[in-house]
């Protein structure tokens, strides 16, 4: 299930300025807005560029235990659960024009690096795996934290709302998986969208657990990762080998999967002195959802994420969870004390600066710092630190978060006098909003946002 939870850039730059809600941008609001009367034709990525995993089999092992035989509530489960191939998967409700470009691309994906042997059918006929798109509202009355999900054993929405109160829905019961259905809202961003194809098609098809600890994967509830990535892949490889079975006990995977690695992933059969990384316990992940989670008001919030960084330095966790803690932190301290949330970003910057795994997270962090660097006039400073994260964003193929660090590189050049660069770059960042943010007043409002940072604009 993908949550609501909005971790990377939805929420900061309402914080950053004096406004409480974002702007209705005219023509007359800022520099950037008046000289943009059409916005210019929606972006779209080409190509995949995840890499292959960079951490240890013997770790890698490990974790699809963990997302294989538990739930995220933490329900263990007794067997592993798959389809047998050929998997079928159709789309039915309004869908949305970049549904099939996106759909097309990561069923080859799956093909290609999965070796899953899955495709689309009409939406009339039957199907393993069924997506059905309908409005966000009528989801969230039922199911208000999910921004999409999978659930078993029915193929519609009617179905769900029928038996999301029995036994049916229990993925515990299920050794082979035979239909899944899968719910995605039609009225939100194409990223939001594609996002959402990439996570529940893959736990319709693999993993039903997220764990927290994990810097390079979408089976991670902190949202960094929105494409499946070369570890997402590998697992669910491993999920589909021919020495595993539906129905297999934990044990019985775990006497396998050390030779299946070592087949799929020669290279992670290396030795590393590094112990792996402890379990994440309930106490930070109960403060994180607190933090990040809906209907919680705001200095509870805070100290929650206070409590979360408080726990991860006392586990000893020197890795990613200890820099979601201070983003957290940093995020929500935006608008009530600025030196602190400052430094909560350098401090997490610094924690994701040490492995190349944790490039993205990285690059999150670098959004907010050189949103700083331009609202102080250090203009310079805001397009080294774009420059130095935007090949990292656009590997990972965040367009929201890509737009942002792009509007942000022309409010920079503006403020260096670079005003015909500040227009081009600017005219990039907005096709790229398009695809990340989907309206065009939401495109145009967070262009004003950006813009009102910047001392030069006369919004600051």
């Amino acid at each position: 299930m993908r949550f609501m939870i909005a971790v990377g850039i939805a929420a900061f730059l309402a914080a950053c300025t004096p406004q409480t809600s974002a702007p209705t941008a005219t023509p007359e609001t800022t520099r950037a807005t008046a000289a943009l009367p059409d916005l210019p034709a929606m972006r779209r990525f080409s190509g995949n560029t995840s890499t292959a995993p960079q951490r240890p089999n013997s770790e890698i092992a490990a974790d699809f235990i963990d997302l294989a035989f538990q739930m995220e509530s933490g329900r263990r489960l007794l067997f592993l659960s798959r389809f047998n191939t050929p998997i079928t998967l159709r789309v039915t409700g309004p869908v949305p024009a970049s549904v099939g470009p996106d759909l097309s691309a990561l069923l080859s994906r799956f093909r290609r690096e999965a070796g899953i042997d899955i495709s689309r059918v009409s939406a009339s006929a039957e199907a393993n795996i069924n997506i059905e798109m309908l409005p966000q509202a009528e989801l969230q009355r039922l199911v208000p934290q999910a921004a999409c999900f999978v659930v078993p054993r029915v193929t519609s929405w009617n179905e769900y709302k029928r038996e999301r109160r029995s036994a049916t829905l229990d993925w515990i019961t299920l050794r082979t998986r035979e239909k899944v259905a899968i719910f995605i809202p039609n009225d939100t961003s194409p990223q939001e969208i594609r996002d959402c194809l990439h996570e529940e098609i893959a736990q319709a098809l693999g993993p039903l657990n997220d764990l927290y600890r994990l810097p390079d994967s979408v089976f991670n509830d902190d949202n960094f990762h929105t494409v499946l990535t070369g570890f997402d892949m590998l697992i669910l490889r491993a999920f589909y080998d021919p020495a595993l079975a539906p129905g297999m006990t934990r044990s019985e995977v775990e006497a396998r999967l050390p030779g299946i690695l070592a087949r799929l992933n020669p290279a992670g059969q290396r030795r590393t002195g590094d112990a792996p990384p402890r379990a994440t316990t309930r106490d930070w992940i109960d403060q994180i959802e607190t933090a990040l989670g809906p209907g919680t008001g705001h200095s509870r919030r805070i100290r929650s994420a206070k409590a979360a960084v408080n726990i991860a330095q006392a586990n000893g966790w020197g890795d990613n969870r200890l820099g979601f803690s201070l983003f957290a932190l940093g995020r929500l301290e935006l608008g009530e004390d600025a030196d602190l949330a400052f430094q909560a970003f350098v401090d997490a910057g610094n924690i994701y600066a040490q492995s190349s795994v944790t490039e993205i997270q990285e690059a999150h962090v670098a959004m907010h710092l050189a949103a700083f660097a331009l609202s102080a006039g250090q203009a310079d400073l805001a397009l080294r630190v774009v420059n130095a994260h935007q090949g990292t964003v656009t590997r990972a193929q965040n367009a929201a978060l890509l737009a942002t660090l792009l509007m942000i590189k022309a409010e920079a050049l503006d403020d260096l006098g670079r005003a015909s660069e500040a227009q081009s770059v600017r005219l990039d960042s907005l096709g790229w909003a398009r695809y990340g943010f989907g309206t065009e007043l939401q495109v145009r409002g967070r262009l004003a946002e950006i813009a009102a940072l910047s001392p030069g604009s006369g919004n600051s």
